[in-house]
C-alpha cells in the first residue's frame, strides 16, 4: 500500500487526541549490565562485576510505553505488589506521563519483576572494537495465582469508569493471573455499550472468548496453538489457522504478526492483506508486538482504515527492532521509516 504524504500526515496528527487505554499484566523489567572476568571459585560460573543498572516498563506497560512515545494519552489498568518494584514501575510511568489512577498496589501478590543479567563483552569488527552483550541468566519474581476479590472488585469497578473515558481498550494477556473470562466479557461489554475500539493481545494458554473485539494480534506461533494446528511457515496453513480463528471469534480484524516475513491482515469478507517487514536492520525483536498492537490500536482510534493502520504497525515495528532491548519510537522515526520504505513522504 502506498500512502500519500497527506494521508500519512493526517493519522499521525491525531494520535495526540488519542486516549487509549490498556489492561493487562504489568511488570519491570530490569537490566544489570556489566563484565565478566573470572570464573567463581565456589561454581563453575561467571562473576558480572556488575557498571550500570536500567529498568523500563514492562508486559502491559510497555505497551502503555509505546503508546506515550507515540503522542497518545496512554493509561493503565492492572495490579502490582505493595513493594519497590512495583514503586518503581509506578514512578517509571509517571515520568513518561502515563496514567497510573487504575492500577492498585496489594500485599497479597508480587510486582512481576523480570531481571536479565547481561555481560558485555568487546569485539573487533572490521578492525573497529565494538561493544555488544550477551544475557547471562534471567530472573523472574512472579506469581500467576487469580486476583483475590477485593482487588478483582476495586479493578472491575475502575474499568467501568475508564472504558467509557477512552477512545480505545488493549487487552494484554501474559497470563499472570489478571486476566480471565470475567474480566474479558466485562470489557467487551463496556466497550460495546460505549462503541469503543477493542484490541486483543491473546495467550493461547488461556483460551478465552474474544467475540465482540474489534482486532486479535496473536503472533504466528500463537495463531497455530489457539487454532489447534500444528506450526507451518506456509502462508496458506496461516490462512487456515487465521479462518479458525476467526470462525470461532466474531471478531473485524484478525493481525498475525509474522516476524521476519511482516504481518497478515485478516478482515471479514475481505481479501487477505499481507505487509511484508519493513525493517533496514533487526537487532532485537524484543517488545516488537507490543509496538505492533500499540500502534495498530492508535492507528485505528486516529481514524485508519484496517490495511492503513496494519502498514502503520508494520513500518513501526521494522523501526523498534533496529533497537536493542524492548525499545519504542516517536512520531517522527515512524514518518522516517515510511519515507525510506516508499520514499512518497
Amino acid at each position: 500500500m502506498h500512502f500519500s504524504s497527506s494521508r500519512l500526515t493526517e493519522i499521525l496528527g491525531t494520535f495526540s487526541r488519542s486516549k487509549i487505554l490498556v489492561i493487562g499484566d504489568v511488570m519491570l523489567d530490569e537490566f544489570l549490565w556489566g563484565k565478566v572476568t573470572r570464573i567463581s571459585p565456589e561454581a563453575p560460573v561467571p562473576v558480572l562485576d556488575v557498571q550500570r543498572r536500567t529498568a523500563y516498563p514492562g508486559g502491559a506497560a510497555n505497551v502503555a510505553r509505546n503508546l506515550a512515545s507515540l503522542g497518545a494519552q496512554a493509561g493503565i489498568a492492572g495490579v502490582i505488589g505493595a513493594d519497590e518494584p512495583g514503586r518503581h514501575l509506578v514512578q517509571l510511568l509517571g515520568d513518561r506521563k502515563i496514567g497510573t489512577g487504575s492500577i492498585r498496589a496489594t500485599p497479597l501478590r508480587p510486582t512481576t519483576h523480570k531481571t536479565r543479567i547481561c555481560a558485555i563483552t568487546r569485539q573487533l569488527h572490521d578492525h573497529l572494537e565494538i561493544e555488544d552483550q550477551q544475557q547471562i541468566v534471567r530472573v523472574d519474581e512472579e506469581a500467576r495465582a487469580p486476583l483475590d476479590p477485593e482487588s478483582k472488585q476495586w479493578l472491575f469497578a475502575r474499568l467501568r469508569e475508564e472504558i467509557r473515558a477512552h477512545d480505545a481498550i488493549i487487552l494484554e494477556d501474559y497470563a499472570k493471573g489478571l486476566i480471565d473470562q470475567e474480566l474479558v466479557t466485562l470489557v467487551l461489554t463496556e466497550a460495546k455499550a460505549h462503541g469503543k475500539i477493542v484490541a486483543v493481545d491473546p495467550n493461547p494458554n488461556n483460551p478465552f472468548d474474544w467475540s465482540g473485539g474489534t482486532v486479535l494480534k496473536p503472533n504466528r506461533r500463537e495463531a497455530f496453538l489457539a487454532a489447534g494446528l500444528p506450526y507451518s511457515l506456509d502462508e496458506a496453513d496461516v490462512l487456515k489457522a487465521g479462518a479458525v480463528l476467526q470462525k470461532r471469534h466474531a471478531i473485524r480484524y484478525l493481525l498475525i504478526t509474522l516476524g521476519e516475513a511482516g504481518m497478515l491482515l485478516l478482515e471479514g469478507g475481505e481479501k487477505p492483506y499481507h505487509t511484508p517487514t519493513r525493517a533496514q536492520d533487526v537487532f532485537d525483536v524484543s517488545g516488537a508486538g507490543d509496538t505492533a498492537i500499540a500502534a495498530f490500536t492508535l492507528a485505528l482510534a486516529a481514524g485508519a482504515t484496517g490495511i492503513e493502520a496494519a502498514e502503520i504497525a508494520n513500518h513501526a515495528a521494522g523501526v523498534v527492532v533496529g533497537k536493542l532491548g524492548t525499545a519504542t519510537l516517536d512520531v517522527e522515526e515512524l514518518r522516517a521509516m515510511f519515507s525510506k520504505s516508499q520514499g512518497a513522504v
